[in-house]
C-alpha cells in the first residue's frame, strides 16, 4: 500500500464518530441471517479458502459463506469504506499493523467470550501467534490463519558460476562494519557489463549487469523484506513495549549503522540504486529476469518465486549477525469480525472453523502459506516439498525461538506517513543515515499526542 493510500485510510477512520455497530444500514443487513461476506486480498489464497467455505457448509448447512477477494491496493481503502458507510464485510482477512487502528476505533469484534464459550485451544497455534491478536486493552481480536518469516530466494546457476557452495550461503555471518562473509558473497555474484566480478580488478559499479544483491523498497518503518533482520542481528529493536511501540528507536546508533551499510552496497555496485529498484518492474520480476542474485523476500511468495521457471531458485538462510544468532521477523494474519456485522453467530462459527484443524489442513495441502495451527505444519512441509522447495530456512528461526514481531501500534499509518519518505530519502542519497534521528523525533511525537 502506498503513502497516500495509508494516509486516507488514518483519516477515513478518525471520522468514524460513532461505534459501527449503530452504524448498520441495510447495505449490511439485506443478506440473510445465515449469509457471511469474506473478505481476503490474497488472490492465490482464493481457492483454498473456496474449499474451505465448502467444508464449512456441509457442516453447516444453516451458513452459506460468499468470498470476495480484492488487491492490497484496494483492499483496505474498501474495508474502511464499508466501516463509514455500514456495509463492511462480517468477516475479514485481518494484519497485525491494521487491527490496532481498527479495534482502537471500535470497528472489531472482541472474541474473548466466543473463545470462552467454545473452549477454543489457543495452545494449538505456532509460539505466539494467538497473542499477537491481544490488543492492549486485552482483549482478543481474531484467531491466527497463517504466519511468514523471511529467507534469502537466490539463484542457483549464478551461485554456482561464481563457485559459491551452499554451505557458504547457509552458514553466512554480518556486521555494519564490513557486511562479513554475507558481502563476500554479494560481491562476489556482482557481475559488471563487461563480465568482472566485484571482487576483481576493474569491476565497474556503474555499469553492472547482475546486482549480487536485489531489493523493492526503501522498507519504510518495518523494513519487513529488506533491513529488518539487520537491525535485529544488530541488537536492535523497533520500540519500547514490541509489538505495541510506545516509543521508537529509529535514531538509535545501532539502526543508524545499519541503514547506513546497507546503503553502502549502492556506492559499491553490488545493489541497484533506488531509483533503479523502483523503475517499475518489481524485485520478483527482476529477479526472474537474471538481474538480481539474490533477494530477500517472505514466505508468502513461494508460489511466485515457483512461477518463474526459467530460474532455479533456491533458498538460504539469513546471516549471523554480532548478537550471535540469525533473526527473522514473523508476522501472521488473522480472520477477525466487523464489530457492525448483525450476524454475529455465524461470524464466529466461520471464524473459529478457520482457526481449526480441519480448515488449517486444507491451507497447508495448498502449499501457498505456513498454517497457524502447528499440528497441520507437516502437511504443509509435504506440499512444499512436492513443489521442488526446501522450507526449512523459514522455519529455523521459528523452531528456535529466534524471531520478533511486526511493529504495531494504532498510529502505525502516522508511524509510516514519516518514516516511509525519511527511508525513501536516505536510500535515494537526498539525506545521509543520521536523518533518521529527527524522523524518529517526528514519529515519538505523534505518540506522544495520539497517547
Amino acid at each position: 500500500m502506498n503513502l497516500s493510500r495509508r494516509t486516507l485510510l488514518k483519516a477515513g477512520l478518525a471520522s468514524l464518530a460513532v461505534p459501527a455497530v449503530a452504524a448498520c444500514n441495510n447495505g449490511a443487513a439485506a443478506r440473510g441471517d445465515g449469509e457471511i461476506i469474506y473478505w481476503l486480498w490474497d488472490s492465490a489464497q482464493l481457492p483454498m479458502y473456496t474449499e474451505c467455505a465448502q467444508v464449512f457448509q456441509e457442516q453447516n448447512p444453516q451458513y452459506k459463506v460468499k468470498i470476495e477477494q480484492y488487491g492490497w491496493s484496494d483492499y483496505w481503502s474498501k474495508l474502511v469504506t464499508g466501516f463509514i458507510s455500514g456495509t463492511a464485510p462480517d468477516v475479514f482477512t485481518g494484519h497485525s499493523s491494521k487491527y490496532p487502528l481498527f479495534a482502537a476505533k471500535g470497528q472489531v469484534l472482541p472474541i474473548d467470550d466466543f473463545v470462552k464459550r467454545d473452549n477454543v485451544d489457543l495452545g494449538s497455534y505456532q509460539k505466539g501467534l494467538a497473542d499477537r491478536w491481544i490488543g492492549d486493552d486485552g482483549k482478543r481480536y481474531g484467531l491466527p490463519k497463517d504466519w511468514d518469516t523471511e529467507v534469502y530466494f537466490y539463484n542457483s546457476a549464478f551461485t554456482e558460476a561464481a563457485g559459491i557452495s551452499t554451505e557458504q550461503l547457509n552458514s553466512m555471518t554480518w556486521n555494519p562494519k564490513d557486511g562479513g562473509t554475507f558481502e563476500q558473497i554479494v560481491r562476489r555474484l556482482t557481475v559488471d557489463a563487461k563480465g568482472r566480478r566485484g571482487d576483481q580488478p576493474g569491476f565497474d559499479p556503474n555499469n553492472v549487469k547482475v546486482y549480487g544483491l536485489g531489493y523493492g523498497d526503501a522498507g519504510g518503518g518495518d523494513g519487513q523484506t529488506s533491513w529488518s533482520w539487520y537491525a535485529a542481528i544488530n541488537g536492535w529493536k523497533y520500540s519500547e513495549g514490541e509489538p505495541w511501540g510506545t516509543k521508537f528507536f529509529y535514531g538509535d546508533p545501532k539502526f543508524t549503522e545499519t541503514i547506513a551499510w546497507w546503503r553502502s552496497l549502492i556506492t559499491k555496485g553490488y545493489m541497484p540504486t533506488y531509483a533503479q529498484a523502483k523503475s517499475g518492474i518489481d524485485v520478483t520480476t527482476a529477479f526472474g529476469a537474471g538481474k538480481y542474485a539474490i533477494t530477500p523476500n517472505g514466505s508468502w511468495m513461494l508460489g511466485t518465486y515457483a512461477g518463474l521457471k526459467q530460474v532455479k531458485t533456491k533458498l538460504a538462510r539469513l546471516p549471523i549477525g554480532p548478537v550471535g544468532k540469525r533473526m527473522s521477523m514473523m508476522n501472521g494474519l488473522a480472520d477477525t469480525i466487523w464489530a457492525g456485522t448483525e450476524r454475529r453467530d455465524a461470524s464466529w462459527a466461520w471464524v473459529k472453523f478457520l482457526g481449526s484443524k480441519t480448515a488449517q489442513d486444507i491451507v497447508a495441502k495448498a502449499g501457498v502459506v505456513f498454517p497457524a495451527v502447528a499440528d497441520s505444519m507437516p502437511a504443509a512441509k509435504a506440499a512444499f516439498a512436492k513443489a521442488g522447495w526446501d522450507v526449512t530456512p523459514f522455519l529455523e528461526p521459528v523452531e528456535a525461538g529466534d524471531v520478533f514481531p511486526y511493529p504495531a501500534n494504532p498510529n502505525a499509518a502516522d508511524v509510516t506517513a514519516v518514516m516511509t519518505p525519511a527511508m525513501e530519502a536516505v536510500m535515494s542519497f537526498e539525506a545521509e543515515p543520521a536523518s533518521l534521528a529527527k524522523a524518529n523525533d517526528e514519529v515519538n511525537q505523534i505518540l506522544s499526542v495520539n497517547s
